[in-house]
């Protein structure tokens, strides 16, 4: 295969016609190396945004019950949700579709990714790595045909629906990723690895790399799939995956997981020693006294809470809880799996309110806690088989996902929410220990 570079102007009069953005153009050339200039095509955002045609991948929203059942009919109608418009964070808006109730009627199906285990073999003997990230993934797959009129919406002129699978879902990420793993399967395992729209490609050497990329370049091209430059990665010797570290050295957890525990501040009070405390399950009412020794022995209790045992790796098999709290002006949260030997945790997470969350009332900052969550850890909660729990310290949050009036944010979360399969469970905050502590240590 020839992999010289097309000279600029010829990708631009060969490859993009009149529907080319000399700025994103020139993010391309500034991302991807020479050697895959030639598939500008494929990082096109213009290209990107039309009309998909059918595949057999169509997207089918399967509704529990049947017609000859008599539990549904068709109906113009009764399917037609809601929707709300949400400011995007660089201007234009968002079209937030509430597709809670087909959601609850749709039959699960769920599409696991590998353990990380096997991934880890599979990585054995790599040296050099590149990500795509797949531009409007959903988007570039069709509703099934005859299904489109379970996705309608009505809007303030008239009722529209979909004819490209829309965010909100819930399958839409099962439907996905059968398509892309059909598309590169005789690519996966040997120097490819997809999750949804991250395509991880992995190799020994860089000749090897150029081939293997322009391999999977070429395929995305020839199904009609398109990626984001910005949010390629392209030669590198280590890359963030599935909230790991790939490298040739193997794969170690994203130091993102822990950060908060390293970065927890000395004590300079005893409030904050109690909150430590109380997240070390030692008792809270000791005297205040941190000499040299202390401190000693405080770095060494912050490591120990991500030294194995106690931090350990996701089990797609296990029971998962994921716990939240939210305090006046930061959220925290915590990743556990439940085995024989008891609950232990799996990652933890906190941050600090913008200014305008500062405002929510605490039912919304309580669910932010849980969106937050869900998205941090989004790539291993979205695949697992069974329903997973969360625990939050606002009771009223269990009746959300059923909740008939929602702001304009609570629509955006709702949308997102729709890809996880969970249940929320009330959980008092005086017995949320660890997400509390995490809460209230960015509040020093």
């Amino acid at each position: 295969m020839d992999l010289a570079p097309l000279s600029f102007h010829a990708s631009l009069e060969e490859q993009w016609d009149e529907e080319k953005d000399p700025e994103e153009i020139e993010t391309v050339l500034k991302v991807a190396p020479p050697a895959y200039h030639q598939y500008l095509d494929v990082l096109s955002k213009v290209k990107a945004e039309k009309l998909p045609s059918h595949r057999a991948y169509d997207h089918h929203i399967k509704l529990e019950g049947n017609v000859e059942k008599g539990f549904i009919r068709p109906s113009s109608s009764s399917t037609r949700a809601s929707v709300l418009f949400v400011k995007k964070k660089h201007g234009g808006l968002h079209l937030c579709v509430d597709y809670r109730k087909p959601n609850a009627a749709t039959r699960k199906n769920r599409y696991p990714v590998p353990p990380m285990s096997q991934l880890l073999t599979i990585f054995n003997s790599s040296t050099i790595f590149s990500k795509i990230d797949l531009r409007g993934a959903y988007n570039l797959l069709r509703i099934k045909e005859g299904d489109e009129n379970l996705t309608a919406f009505r809007a303030k002129y008239g009722s529209y629906e979909y004819l490209v699978m829309p965010f909100g879902l819930t399958n839409a990420p099962a439907s996905f990723h059968n398509l892309v793993n059909d598309i590169f399967a005789d690519f996966l395992d040997v120097f490819v690895v997809i999750y949804l729209d991250d395509i991880m490609v992995f190799s020994s050497s860089e000749e090897e790399h150029v081939k293997h990329v322009t391999s999977v370049l070429q395929r995305l091209r020839e199904n009609h799939l398109f990626a984001k430059a910005s949010k390629c990665v392209f030669h590198a010797s280590s890359v963030e995956y599935l909230g790991y570290v790939v490298s040739s050295e193997g794969l170690k957890m994203d130091s993102s997981n822990v950060q908060e525990i390293l970065n927890w501040p000395q004590p300079r009070n005893i409030k904050a020693l109690q909150s430590f405390l109380g997240f070390a399950n030692f008792y809270q009412y000791s005297p205040f006294i941190f000499n040299e020794e202390a401190l000693s022995q405080f770095q060494i209790l912050k490591e120990a809470f991500i030294t194995a045992p106690i931090l350990a790796h996701f089990n797609f098999s296990l029971t998962t809880i994921v716990e939240t709290d939210a305090s006046d002006y930061a959220l925290g949260a915590v990743l556990s799996q439940v085995n024989d030997s008891g609950k232990y945790p799996i990652a933890f997470d906190s941050c600090k309110l913008l200014p305008a969350e500062l405002k929510y009332e605490i039912h919304d900052k309580e669910l932010l806690g849980i969106v937050l969550a869900l998205k941090r850890w989004r790539a291993l909660l979205i695949s697992l088989s069974n329903p997973f729990e969360v625990l939050a310290d606002h009771s009223s949050l269990q009746c959300f996902m059923s909740s008939k009036v929602l702001t304009h944010f609570q629509a955006r979360w709702a949308e997102y929410l729709s890809e996880c399969h969970f249940i929320i469970t009330y959980l008092p905050g005086r017995l949320a220990t660890l997400p509390d502590s995490l809460s209230c240590q960015d509040e020093m």
